[in-house]
C-alpha cells in the first residue's frame, strides 16, 4: 500500500515518520519512507539547504516531477512505501501545490494523512530547525492550506480512498494511531471526547482525564483532541498581559517557547474557530464518540457546552455515542437524548466494549 502523509513545515515529519516506520518494523511490516524533499535535494546538489524554494518555479517543477517519477517506480517494487511530502506550499512566490495530480494518479495511494500540531510548537520548531520568518498568523493560516488541500487531493484522485487528520502530538500513542490506520483497520476508530477549559487549573480531574485518554488508546484507534490544546493561549496571553508583559513562554513540542502577546490575540478568534471545525472534522472521520465526563470537586459533573456540541454532531452523524459519567448529579437531557450507551466509570465502559467485541480481548 502507498500512503501520502502532508503537513506543513516545522512538523519535523521525517522525524515522526523515521519513527513510525521502526514501529512497523518491529510489528514485521515492511515500509520504505521516501521523504520527498530529501530526493529533490539530493537530485540538485547545487541548491543550499533550506534554499529549495527560492529557484525558479518552472525548475522547481521539473525538479519535483522527476523526484516523483522515481517514488512511483519504487512503489511497484515494495510492499509499503510512504510519502513523505506536502499538498501545498506558499512561500516567496506565493500559494502554490507541491504535487501534480498526473503523477498521484498514477501513485494511485491508498490513503492520505495530514498531519498537523499545534502554533506553538510549529513556531519553536521553526526558531530552531529553519530560517524562514513567519508569525503566528501565518502558521494557522498555512496548516489550514494543508489540511484542505490534502483533503482535496485526495478526494481529487479518488473520493473512495481514506483521509485522515491526525495531530502529531508529543506522545508515542499516535504513533501506534497512525500505525493502526494503516495496517489495523478492524480497530474501531474513536474520537475522545472531555472537557478542557473547565478543569484548566484542577490538576486531580486533569488527571482523571488523562488516565481516561491513555485507556482508550489502548484499545481504539484514537482522534485525541488533547493531542493539539492550543485553546488556553488566549487566557494566557490577558494573564500575562495584565502582569505588564509583551510575551509569554510555554512548554510545547518539548521545549521553551516564547509567544508574542499581540499575535496570540491576532489569531484568538482563528484558533476556536479552527478547533471548532478541527474537532468536527476528527468526529466525522471517527466510527464512535468515547465522552468522559469528570466530576467536580463540588461534586458538580464537568459538562461543557464544547462537549454537549460534540455528543450532539457525533449523533446527527449517525456515530455511536458513548458516555462515561461518574457524577451524582443526573445528566441532562442533551446528553440522555444523544447518547447510545452511559456509564459510570471507565471500568464499565471497556466491559461493555469488549463484551460487544469492540475492542480486542
Amino acid at each position: 500500500m502507498v500512503i501520502v502523509v502532508t503537513g506543513l513545515v516545522g512538523l519535523d515529519k521525517k522525524s515522526y515518520l523515521k519513527k513510525a516506520c521502526d514501529y512497523a518494523g518491529l510489528q514485521d511490516k515492511e515500509v520504505l519512507l521516501c521523504n520527498v524533499g530529501d530526493m529533490m535535494y539530493a537530485e540538485a546538489p547545487d541548491i543550499a539547504p533550506g534554499k529549495i524554494l527560492d529557484i525558479p518555479l518552472k525548475r522547481l517543477h521539473s525538479l519535483r516531477r522527476s523526484v516523483f517519477k522515481d517514488v512511483i517506480a519504487k512503489a511497484k517494487k515494495v510492499p509499503n512505501l510512504i510519502v513523505n511530502t506536502h499538498a501545498t506550499f506558499r512561500w516567496r512566490h506565493g500559494l502554490f501545490p507541491a504535487v501534480d495530480f498526473d503523477q498521484m494518479r498514477q501513485l494511485d495511494a491508498g490513503m492520505y494523512i495530514c498531519l498537523i500540531d499545534g502554533v506553538a510548537a510549529l513556531h519553536g520548531r521553526l526558531l530552531s530547525e529553519h530560517a524562514s520568518e513567519h508569525t503566528l498568523k501565518d502558521l494557522i493560516v498555512w496548516r489550514e492550506e494543508e489540511i484542505i488541500g490534502t483533503e482535496m487531493l485526495c478526494k481529487g484522485i479518488n473520493e473512495q480512498t481514506p483521509f485522515y487528520c491526525l495531530a502529531r502530538g508529543g506522545t508515542e500513542a499516535t504513533i501506534e494511531a497512525f500505525y493502526r490506520l494503516l495496517f489495523e483497520p478492524k480497530i474501531k476508530r474513536a474520537y475522545l471526547s472531555f472537557p478542557m477549559t473547565v478543569v484548566a487549573d484542577l490538576e486531580d480531574v486533569k488527571k482523571e482525564i488523562s488516565e481516561f485518554r491513555q485507556s482508550m488508546k489502548k484499545h481504539f484507534t484514537c482522534f485525541d483532541p488533547g493531542d493539539l490544546e492550543e485553546a488556553f493561549l488566549p487566557r494566557l496571553a490577558l494573564e500575562a498581559a495584565e502582569n505588564g508583559k509583551d510575551s509569554l513562554e510555554i512548554s510545547a513540542g518539548g521545549k521553551t517557547v516564547r509567544l508574542n502577546l499581540d499575535q496570540i490575540r491576532q489569531i484568538e478568534r482563528d484558533i476556536y474557530s479552527q478547533t471548532y471545525a478541527r474537532d468536527f472534522l476528527l468526529i466525522d472521520q471517527a466510527e464512535m464518540i468515547i465522552s468522559f465526563i469528570p466530576t467536580l470537586p463540588d461534586g458538580r459533573a464537568a459538562i461543557s457546552s464544547g462537549v454537549e456540541r460534540e455528543l450532539q454532531h457525533a449523533h446527527e452523524a449517525a456515530k455511536d455515542v458513548y458516555v462515561i459519567w461518574p457524577a451524582k448529579q443526573s445528566p441532562s437531557v442533551f446528553v440522555t437524548q444523544t447518547a447510545t450507551k452511559l456509564f459510570d466509570n471507565t471500568k464499565n465502559a471497556l466491559e461493555f466494549f469488549n463484551k460487544k467485541k469492540l475492542i480486542r480481548p
